[in-house]
C-alpha cells in the first residue's frame, strides 16, 4: 500500500498529492516545517515540535488555520491512515496560493497544511547500526551559516538553501555531513544536525544565538546529561576545540544521536565512538520507547 498524504485535511495517494504552482511555499520558500519521529506507535516530543512549528509561523506572520490540538490530532490521524508503527513525520505549512509577486498579502486563501508520514534515512550510504558503531567522518565547509540578523535560525523555514549548499560541498568532497561556521568563524551546526563535543567528561554545544537551531533532540540530550550529573554547557566553540575534544556527536530528529570519529582529517579521541556518546545514545533510545503520544 502506498503512503497517504494529508493536504488540508484530505488524503491523497503520493502520485496525486499536489499543490498549486502559485503556492508561495514553492515560489519563495515562504513557509515553515517540522520533522517528528514515532517509535512503536509513540510520537516522540509531539507537543514540543508542534509548539516550535507555531512559533516559527508566528515569527513570519503566517497564520495556521487550525489549533495546536487539531494539528496534533491530524498528525496522529495521518499515522493511523498509513498504518505505520515507526515513522518520520514531516509537517509543512506554506503561505498558500498567491501571485508571482513577493507580497504575502496576495495569498488570499488559507495557508496550505501538509502532513507526510513515511520513512527517512538521513545518511543512506551507511546502515544506521553500522553508522552508530563506526561513527561518521565529517569536514568543515566554506558556506557559512545565515546571519541571525538576516534569517533567524530558530525559524524552521522552507528555505534551506543555505544548508543545501553546505551539503553539496560536503558530498563533492566525499563526505556525508559537514560543519558550518558562523560569520565570526565559530562552530554553528551541521547541515542537518546540532553538534556536541565532550571534553573531560563534560558536554559542550554552541548556544542558539550563534546561528544555531535550538534542536529538540539537542535539548533532550542536554536534559539527559544533567540528570546523569554530567556538566552540560551551551558555549561558543572553535574548530580547535572540536579537534582536541575527546568525543564528538551530532543530534537531530532524523539523525537521533550519531558519533563522529574524524573531523577535517583529525581523529577524534581514539577514533571510535566514545563512552559518553554511547551512554547518551542508549538513554535517548530508552526515552523514545516510553515517552510520547500513543496512537
Amino acid at each position: 500500500m502506498g503512503i497517504k498524504i494529508n493536504i488540508n485535511g484530505k488524503y491523497y495517494d503520493k502520485k496525486d498529492a499536489k499543490i498549486s504552482v502559485f503556492d508561495h511555499g514553492l515560489l519563495y520558500g515562504d513557509g515553515v516545517f517540522e520533522g517528528i519521529r514515532s517509535y512503536s506507535r509513540l510520537v516522540f516530543k509531539l507537543k514540543e515540535h508542534v509548539d516550535r512549528l507555531y512559533e516559527s509561523a508566528k515569527s513570519i506572520m503566517l497564520e495556521i488555520p487550525m489549533s495546536k490540538q487539531q494539528m496534533a490530532k491530524a498528525v496522529i490521524s495521518t499515522l493511523k491512515a498509513n498504518k505505520l508503527k515507526d515513522a518520520y513525520i514531516r509537517l509543512v505549512v506554506t503561505r498558500g496560493e498567491g501571485d508571482l509577486g513577493l507580497d504575502p498579502r496576495k495569498c488570499k486563501g488559507n495557508a496550505t497544511v501538509i502532513i507526510i508520514a513515511d520513512k527517512i534515512a538521513l545518511y543512506p550510504e551507511q546502515h544506521p547500526e553500522q553508522l552508530c558503531k563506526k561513527g561518521l567522518e565529517i569536514i568543515t565547509v566554506p558556506t557559512i551559516r545565515n546571519l541571525p540578523e538576516a534569517l533567524n535560525p530558530q525559524i524552521k523555514s522552507l528555505n534551506y538553501l543555505n544548508n543545501i549548499l553546505a551539503k553539496i560541498e560536503a558530498v563533492n568532497c566525499g563526505f556525508q555531513e559537514a560543519i558550518m561556521l558562523d560569520s565570526l568563524g565559530y562552530v554553528a551546526e551541521c547541515t542537518g544536525d546540532n553538534i556536541f563535543i565532550v571534553k573531560r567528561g563534560e558536554l559542550y554545544t554552541p548556544p542558539q544565538c550563534m546561528g544555531t537551531l535550538r534542536g529538540i533532540t539537542r535539548d533532550t540530550i542536554l536534559d539527559i546529561a544533567r540528570k546523569k550529573r554530567l556538566g552540560a554547557h551551551e558555549h561558543v566553540l572553535t574548530r580547535h576545540e572540536v579537534y582536541i575534544s575527546d568525543e564528538v556527536f551530532l543530534t537531530g530528529t532524523a539523525a537521533e544521536v550519531i558519533p563522529v570519529v574524524k573531523v577535517d582529517g583529525r581523529k577524534i579521541g581514539d577514533g571510535k565512538p566514545g563512552k559518553t556518546t554511547l551512554m547518551l545514545m542508549k538513554e535517548y533510545k530508552k526515552l523514545t520507547k516510553k515517552e510520547g503520544v500513543r496512537y
